[in-house]
């Protein structure tokens, strides 16, 4: 059995709990009601990510470590109106 480590995000939802994505695993979301909950369900996002990359005959990627800590800033974009 092999075994892997990655970096997971832990956000808090606007609805209530948390959101977990995982910078190495493009896609990969999930979302509990408390930490505990969203850490088991991340855990078996992960799992199910990587067995099926194992069953497309990819290999696992690497975790993407994070050197420094997340900058939370909000940008401001202007679309004009359609004629």
């Amino acid at each position: 059995m092999s075994e892997y480590h990655y970096t997971v995000l832990f956000e808090p939802a606007e609805e209530g709990g948390y959101v977990a994505t995982c910078p190495a695993l493009p896609g990969l979301v999930t979302e509990g009601d408390t930490l505990e909950e969203v850490r088991a369900m991340a855990q078996d996002a992960i799992r199910a990510y990587l067995e099926s990359l194992r069953k497309d005959g990819l290999q696992p990627p690497p975790d993407k470590k994070l050197a420094l800590d997340p900058v939370k800033e909000e940008v401001s974009v202007a679309i004009p109106e359609p004629a």
